[in-house]
């Protein structure tokens, strides 16, 4: 079992920047790689970005390319989301995922966590 907790949403005006972090326990969370997926009232949840495990290689959704930026740190089994230049359409709730493979189908994710809010006024 691995187990997730987010931290770092918040409110913020549009433009603005948050840092979503992603604390893990439980198994070895260097062996997984780590998602983070966001969803909105109304609306279906979607993918965000992912990270290999080792770190080596990075996705991103259309949306949030050149804003978001995914990062891990191994040796403190903690994943991290930067979040530049953030719109209203960024309002959602932002979830941390783990699972074997950099995927953008949640479904291939094993372990969740309880997501984090964040508000993007305008």
């Amino acid at each position: 079992q691995v187990q997730l907790v987010e931290s770092g949403g918040g409110l913020v005006q549009a433009g603005g920047s948050l840092r979503l972090s992603c604390a893990a326990s439980g198994r070895t969370f260097s062996r997984y790689a780590m998602g983070w997926f966001r969803q909105a009232p109304g609306k279906e949840r979607e993918f965000v970005a992912a990270i290999t495990w080792g770190g080596g290689s990075a996705y991103y959704a259309d949306s949030v390319k050149g804003r978001f930026t995914i990062s891990r740190d191994n040796t403190k089994n903690t994943g991290y989301l930067q979040m530049n230049s953030l719109k209203p359409e960024d309002t959602a709730v932002y979830y941390c995922a783990a699972g074997l493979t950099a995927a953008m189908t949640s479904g291939l994710y094993d372990y969740w966590g309880q997501g984090t809010q964040v508000t993007v006024s305008s």
